[in-house]
């Protein structure tokens, strides 16, 4: 891990816009698990669709995991904190992830994959973010990549502050994965008490943090554990100044928005309800997933 000295970068502060309390659900096979970025957030997020935050020590909230189901036309995140998961799929994909790995998998035109525990017991923890495509690649070949923690970037800044970059780019260190468009940056901040961590962000960005450990504050507001904090969108503003007075540890994500038309049916989001039909219709004649082989 890398150790780098903070310099003080930003200069106009973003607000909290609002808190958001997530939304307890159940998916895949009945797996137990918290919704934070739900559909009604999505313009308001845009380019991110979907935040899953799941952890439970009880095996029978997630034992059965997600069996084969389909996605088109955007990316899946998911970030294990603990646990282990195997992934397949429809393409001939097939990895294993286990505390602090990311997968990271793009749907494209079609895939059709499974998630399923590889333990009977213990913690399971750890987020799936879903990332929207842009029109024009929303049909493009579908892709997949897995990372161990250990590929992960990470640094340290000079009060202590862990800070692992899954996706863009934090403090000159550059993620695992960059995207031209969207540009997501995805962080996994782990906060001693009595520190602050900096973040530069475009005031063009959509950005939210969810605070999985502990409490932080932004801007004088504070955000306790299992909440989601949305950052105004102020033309001045040039970055986040996150304070922990306890040890805290969040994910913080921001993005370019798309500003294009999303229709989400289910696993498909597209840009028109035409394009929601014919996903359903390839689904159902078994062509979406002969696409990705």
């Amino acid at each position: 891990m890398q150790t780098k000295i903070e310099t003080s970068t930003v200069k106009h502060v973003r607000t909290v816009e609002r808190l958001i309390t997530g939304q307890a659900t159940s998916d895949g096979a009945g797996v137990k698990l918290t919704r934070v970025l739900t559909q009604n957030l999505q313009q308001r997020l845009d380019p991110f669709l979907m935040l899953d935050a799941f952890g439970s020590d009880k095996p029978d909230d997630y034992i059965a995991g997600f069996p084969d189901h389909p996605h088109r036309g955007f990316e899946t995140i998911t970030y294990m904190l603990a646990g282990r998961m195997l992934h397949r799929d429809s393409a001939g994909n097939e990895g294993l992830l286990e505390n602090g790995d990311v997968q990271w998998m793009t749907a494209g035109r079609g895939v059709i994959h499974s998630e399923i525990p590889q333990q009977k017991e213990g913690v399971m923890e750890g987020f799936q973010l879903w990332l929207n495509l842009p029109k024009r690649d929303k049909m493009n070949t579908p892709w997949y990549i897995d990372f161990k923690n250990t590929e992960l970037p990470k640094y340290v800044t000079q009060h202590g502050v862990e800070v692992t970059v899954i996706a863009g780019e934090s403090n000159g260190v550059t993620g695992a994965v960059t995207r031209e468009i969207t540009q997501p940056r995805y962080l996994d901040i782990h906060m001693p008490a009595s520190t602050q961590f900096e973040q530069t962000l475009s005031s063009a960005h959509n950005a939210f943090i969810y605070v999985y450990r502990g409490e932080v504050s932004v801007a004088g507001k504070a955000v306790p554990a299992q909440r989601m904090a949305i950052f105004a969108n102020e033309s001045q503003s040039d970055g986040v100044i996150i304070e922990a007075s306890e040890d805290a540890k969040l994910i913080l994500i921001s993005g370019q928005p798309l500003k294009e038309p999303i229709v989400q049916y289910g696993p498909f989001v597209m840009n028109t309800q035409q394009e929601i039909y014919e996903a359903l219709s390839d689904f159902r004649e078994g062509r979406l997933g002969e696409f990705s082989k």
